[in-house]
């Protein structure tokens, strides 16, 4: 573990709850030993020998970290909430990007918990020249945090967390702001800001330094969303404006099923199947096949690479929900790929 804020003490925890032996650095000496304190390690600095090193470090600092891990040997993988400026950059076979979809509006080590990622999605963004053997490696350690892991080319997260994540924050942000501001002149503002202001603005808590590296490294994806967020609340105040009841009811009850549609997380189906997918060894071929999945929303439990000695391709072993093997094997058959199902 390199880092040991919110994320990266929640990741020791995981990880030595799931039984690893977890070696820990971070850049102040006494916030790796109070990890370790903590529980969220079994020793402070570095390991060379690491067979994973998970990186908790601000986005600005991930490829130069990585780049160091990456010369001891082992798979590296990070949490940042930026994937395509990192991937590209790093360009290693045994570099896997990795976003938890997790988090709080606790910062630092106080708020690390060995549960923070049950239930939650966590994101893998496989590059084009990323090893099979890694990224199985990655999901099934993720895996055994209780996650729900998804594959996603490193450009479309992007596309997809400036919407979900990136966008909402500073939303909450200024929100926050606006309401400060108003407390100056009206005292009771801040004393009323209570139910549903309270749970939009909670993530404006959370550290604002990180957000510093999000906003410069994803920067295109954050302001094509504000831009649509603008044109949208535009058009709700137009609606106020002109006392357009009906338009308004039909702007609120369209949000309304769209909240209401929100998954509440993968549920580990009580019958699966092993999906086998015979994949040539070429660059971004593991990508495509786990990122088909994600795009039928189908959740892969494990993932497996069997290599076979002098042969150019691999089997790729997906276990899937026994109810969506079919479907999964027969959209790999039509984009090209021979697939077979085999229930377990």
């Amino acid at each position: 573990m390199v880092g040991a804020g919110v994320i990266g003490g929640s990741v020791g925890l995981a990880l030595r709850r799931a039984g690893w032996h977890v070696s820990i650095w971070d850049q102040e000496a006494a916030v790796a030993t109070a990890a370790v304190e903590r529980g969220a390690a079994d020793r402070t600095g570095e390991d060379p020998d690491a067979e994973v090193t998970f990186l908790a470090v601000p986005v600005g600092a991930v490829i130069e970290v990585a780049r160091a891990a990456l010369a001891h040997g082992g798979v590296v993988t990070d949490v940042g909430s930026v994937k395509a400026p990192l991937v590209d950059a790093i360009n290693s076979p045994r570099f896997v990007g990795g976003h938890p979809m997790a988090g709080s509006e606790a910062t630092g080590l106080d708020g690390a918990r060995a549960d923070l990622f049950d239930g939650a999605v966590w994101v893998l963004t496989p590059g084009e020249s990323t090893d099979p053997a890694a990224l199985a490696l990655v999901h099934g350690v993720v895996r055994s945090f209780g996650s729900d892991v998804v594959s996603l080319a490193p450009a479309d997260h992007d596309q997809v967390v400036a919407l979900v994540s990136h966008v909402p924050h500073l939303t909450a942000a200024s929100l926050m702001t606006l309401a400060a501001a108003r407390a100056t002149d009206d005292a009771a503002v801040l004393r009323l800001a209570a139910g549903g202001f309270r749970d939009m603005t909670r993530i404006a808590a959370g550290e604002p330094g990180i957000w510093l590296d999000i906003c410069e490294d994803n920067r295109n994806a954050i302001v094509g969303v504000l831009d649509d967020l603008l044109a949208t609340l535009g058009e709700v105040r137009d609606l106020v404006v002109r006392r357009d009841r009906a338009g308004l009811q039909l702007r609120l009850g369209d949000a309304q099923t769209a909240r209401r549609g929100l998954p509440s997380g993968a549920v580990m189906p009580l019958d699966l199947a092993e999906v086998r997918v015979a994949v040539p060894d070429r660059p971004g071929e593991l990508a495509a096949v786990t990122t088909m999945a994600t795009d039928l929303s189908i959740n892969v439990v494990d993932i497996e690479v069997a290599h076979a000695a002098g042969l150019s391709r691999g089997l790729l072993i997906m276990v899937v929900a026994v109810e969506r093997a079919e479907e999964f094997a027969d959209a790999l058959t039509r984009s090209g790929r021979a697939a077979s199902v085999h229930p377990l």
